[in-house]
Formats: C-alpha cells, sequence, structure tokens
C-alpha cells in the first residue's frame, strides 16, 4: 500500500488491525501514526488503551499480551511499537501468529526505519497486514511537498516561492514544514505565500545566507561574498555544509551550462531542468559566467578543501576565503 492510499483510507474511517509503517522519512512515518492514532482510539480514554514498546528492548510476549487485552470502556486500543526493525528474531516468531489471527478489538502499529523483506515475517505481513514504506523524496518532489503542505497548513504558496524554499531548506521536511508553518502565519490576511514572504522570512537564517553566498559567488561578486562568507563562519556553520551548498548550486549551472552551449533555447532548458521560468533568468546569468573548463576547476576546488576541512588539512575560513577569492577572480 502507498502511502497516499494508506491516509486516504484512514481518512475513509477504515482502521487496520496490523500495521507496519516505515522509511527513511522519519517525519511522514511519525505524522501517519498520529494521524492512525487520533482515528483508532478515544483520546479521552488513551491512557488506558494505548502501549508503547521499543523493538531493541521487548519481547514478543509483551506486546502480544498488551495486543490481546481488551479494550477499556472504549471500542478499541492501539499498541504501538517503535525500532520494530530491531525486533529480534524471536521476537518476530512470536508475533507472527497474532498477525495472522489478530485481536478485532485491536490496533497493532509497528513503526522503524529499514526492513528485510526477505524475511518470513515480512513476507507474511505483507500479505496479512497493511505495510507502507515513506520514502525519502527527491529533490525534484520538495516543490510539490511544499505546495500541498502549505494547503494543508491553511493557505497556498505561489510555485516560485516553494521552490525558493526548497532551495533554500532543502530535503529536510520536518524543517520545510516548520518553516511553512511560519510563513503562513507571516503572509496573515494575503490570499497566498509569495517569494517575497520566503525571502524575508529566511533572510535571517543560515540557509539564506548559504544561499546568498552561492549567489554571490556564481556573479562573482567578490565583497558581497566574502560578506556572506563571514556570516556563515560568525553563525557558526560548518565547512561541509557551506561546500554542499555550493556544490548543488553550482551542478545545476553547470548542467544550464552544457545545455547553452549545446544552443538550446532557455525555455527548453526551463523544462529540461525543471526550472522555473521565475528563476531562469538569474540562473542563466550566472551560468554565463562560467565556461566548463572552470566549472570543472570549480568542483576540483570544491572536493579539496572539503576533504582538508574533514581531515584537519587547513583552517576552514582560510580554506573558503581561498576558494571564494578563486572564483570571484579566477585567479587560481
Amino acid at each position: 500500500m502507498t502511502p497516499q492510499e494508506f491516509e486516504t483510507s484512514l481518512k475513509k474511517g477504515i482502521i487496520p488491525t496490523v500495521c507496519f509503517l516505515y522509511g527513511e522519512e522519519q517525519f511522514l512515518v511519525e505524522r501517519a501514526v498520529n494521524m492512525l492514532l487520533e482515528r483508532a482510539i478515544d483520546q479521552s480514554l488513551k491512557d488506558f488503551n494505548f502501549n508503547v514498546y521499543y523493538g531493541n528492548e521487548s519481547k514478543g510476549v509483551d506486546i502480544i499480551d498488551a495486543a490481546q487485552t481488551l479494550p477499556m470502556f472504549a471500542e478499541r486500543r492501539a499498541v504501538l511499537v517503535k525500532r520494530a526493525e530491531q525486533l529480534k528474531a524471536d521476537a518476530l516468531d512470536v508475533l507472527l501468529p497474532y498477525v495472522k489471527n489478530p485481536a478485532s478489538g485491536t490496533c497493532l502499529l509497528l513503526t522503524g526505519t529499514k526492513i528485510d523483506q526477505r524475511k518470513k515475517f515480512f513476507l507474511e505481513f505483507k500479505k496479512l497486514g497493511v505495510l507502507v514504506e515513506y520514502k525519502r523524496f527527491y529533490d525534484n518532489k520538495l516543490s510539490g511537498f511544499i505546495q500541498t503542505e502549505a494547503v494543508a497548513q491553511g493557505k497556498p504558496i505561489e510555485t516560485a516561492a516553494a521552490e525558493l524554499l526548497a532551495e533554500l531548506i532543502g530535503n529536510n521536511l520536518q524543517e520545510l514544514s516548520s518553516q511553512i508553518e511560519k510563513l503562513v502565519v507571516y503572509a496573515g490576511t494575503k490570499q497566498r505565500i509569495t517569494v517575497d514572504d520566503v525571502r524575508t522570512m529566511a533572510s535571517s537564517s543560515k540557509a539564506f545566507t548559504a544561499f546568498e553566498l552561492a549567489k554571490f559567488l556564481s556573479l562573482r561578486d567578490l565583497p558581497n561574498s566574502i560578506r556572506s562568507l563571514d556570516a556563515l563562519f560568525l553563525h557558526g556553520e560548518d565547512a561541509p555544509m557551506i561546500i554542499g551548498a555550493l556544490t548543488s548550486h553550482f551542478r545545476k549551472l553547470w548542467r544550464v551550462r552544457e545545455l547553452l552551449d549545446k544552443k538550446m533555447q532557455l525555455a527548453d532548458i526551463g523544462r529540461e531542468l525543471n526550472i522555473n521560468a521565475f528563476f531562469l533568468g538569474d540562473i542563466v546569468t550566472q551560468a554565463r559566467n562560467f565556461p566548463r573548463r572552470e566549472l570543472k576547476r570549480i568542483f576540483e576546488e570544491f572536493y579539496r578543501c572539503d576533504v582538508a576541512s574533514k581531515t584537519g588539512g587547513g583552517q576552514s575560513y582560510s580554506l573558503l576565503h581561498g576558494m571564494t577569492m578563486g572564483i570571484c577572480t579566477g585567479g587560481w
């Protein structure tokens, strides 16, 4: 079952008797858990009808005993097993007969990160229970997530604003959701969240400063590049994070540069690389500042600085200051 199918079934009031939610995107797993529990049990009687266990410290028999206990003054009880991928083999053997014949008045919910679907327990669980994987979002899906999340929190967001927020925050759904919540409040009576709203709200964050540094480097603006770099170090940001943000930005410039060299039309470049028209002009302008041979040299410098910063091969600020000078002046 897909996450969308699972959440749709919950909204229809369909509560599974046995369910396993897992995946790398733990923010979505936790949200699905909360959605299920809100519907599965009477919240006013939660203290009587809810048990939590941890796979790394629980025995199968304890979980089964709780699952087979009748609900008190309610239609249903819930048993949650966190870190269920850490349940030992003997615990899984104890649980398997229950999965085949679960109590109708209990929702047994297991959660984890990664499971081995080749194991007998999971092969059987997939046939008998609800098994849902929450995969990590690819970058090209983040804008869609942001737009859906913004509507769910009470206010739509412009596509360009969603893409800017994804660029600033990256693949951290917890942080994205938190920023969207702030933006909904900040936008006030506006009909939708705009690019300017995102820029204003993010202007004091380290993520925005890293974004600014990438932009100023791409424009070969040395004074503002140094100012942004100084601000990042002043806020305690480490070199690997900064280099990671720059690498992501310059990777996009390299791809644009390749298509420019192939004489591709700007609109086609936007479609090919999924770049919003609102940002396309700026990115193309930046890409034209760097021939591919120079981009290759820049990536070699990113790699050198990253390794050196992690292995003690130099002071981080000095490394990145030299890198900044090289990119802006071309004086390697």
